[in-house]
């Protein structure tokens, strides 16, 4: 069996192994490939491991060998799942592997601005301490989170995980989702309406899918719902804001902070209006790449194409 990886560099840049992949076929791994590549490199592989380059209906056309899709990440909105399912192609994620991870850097960015450390710790660095006439001070205002409303849209396994942190902080959490998980609710949770949500959060946390009903979910339109002064985290997908909506609300004070780690185009070669914002924190789609998430990833990758070649085929988006 022909493996082929077409992007793998930013799930092992080196500090992994292939070695577990190269057991199961001949494997051939790029670091990178340019989109007018891709074709000409899977040639006639049945096996492709793909984390961002787009595989589309007429890449399939062109490969008839491929068999199995493996994307080395849990969204799989790069792939043409419909042309897919045509062809019998079948497409694996890596739904597991990151739940931890994403959940520490919702709450990594929230703690940087409840308490804006960053801008205190240069504070000091510049000596600003060393000139003050007390013991403390404080260039921004600092909130608590206990007491806060934190809404999560999206209550899959990441959702979930950052309920559960949430209320550990002592948050009232508002849920939304496709489906509803009443099992869920208790004192501090609830799930509600989209419209009741938006309403009611302080927080409001994205961890939905990238899809046709939630491309630019949050826009314009649904700011204006919100509550003055909330804060907008997203660790789910650039395109699920309309950037230049959440640009403008920053800039009118609309949203106070913006936290996030994904973009609508990335790298952002073209710029983004966020990146202008002074009090939106941006950081380079990170969420994932801790180490242990990685090596958690490239194992289910591992075990997704062994369970294909026994004909038990798992994690399969594409049924």
């Amino acid at each position: 069996m022909k493996i082929l990886v077409l992007d793998g560099f930013a799930l092992n840049p080196g500090d992994l192994s292939w070695n577990g992949i190269k057991k199961l076929g001949t494997t051939v791994v790029y670091d990178r490939t340019e989109q007018a590549r891709i074709i000409s490199r899977i040639g006639d592989a049945e096996v492709v491991l793909v984390n961002k380059c787009p595989i589309s209906r007429e890449t399939m056309d062109a490969c008839p060998n491929l068999k199995l899709i493996c994307v080395t990440a849990t969204g799989y909105n790069t792939v043409d799942i419909q042309a897919a399912k045509e062809k019998g192609i079948l497409v694996c994620n890596v739904p597991t592997y990151a739940t931890e991870s994403v959940t520490q850097h919702v709450f990594a960015m929230l703690f940087a601005i409840a308490n804006h450390i960053f801008e205190h710790a240069q504070s000091v660095r510049a000596g600003e301490w060393q000139k003050a006439s007390d013991f403390t001070y404080r260039k921004f205002p600092i909130f608590e989170l206990a007491g806060q409303t934190m809404g999560i849209i999206g209550m899959g396994r990441i959702g979930q995980s950052v309920a559960n942190v949430a209320k550990a902080f002592g948050m009232k959490v508002l849920c939304y989702s496709k489906e509803a998980k009443p099992e869920l609710e208790d004192e501090q949770l609830k799930f509600v309406s989209f419209e009741e949500l938006l309403a009611h959060s302080d927080i409001i946390s994205l961890h939905c899918p990238l899809t046709e009903q939630t491309k630019n979910m949050i826009c314009r339109e649904s700011i204006a719902k919100m509550k003055r002064g909330v804060i907008i985290i997203n660790t789910a997908r650039g395109e699920i804001i309309n950037e230049m909506d959440l640009a403008n609300a920053l800039a009118s004070g609309k949203v106070a902070y913006a936290a996030i780690d994904v973009l609508s185009e990335e790298p952002p070669v073209h710029g983004s209006p966020l990146l202008e914002q002074s009090r939106c924190l941006v950081t380079p789609h990170i969420a994932w790449a801790p180490l242990q998430a990685r090596r958690r990833c490239m194992q289910i990758v591992e075990d997704n194409i062994r369970a294909f070649q026994e004909g038990k085929p798992q994690n399969v988006v594409t049924l």
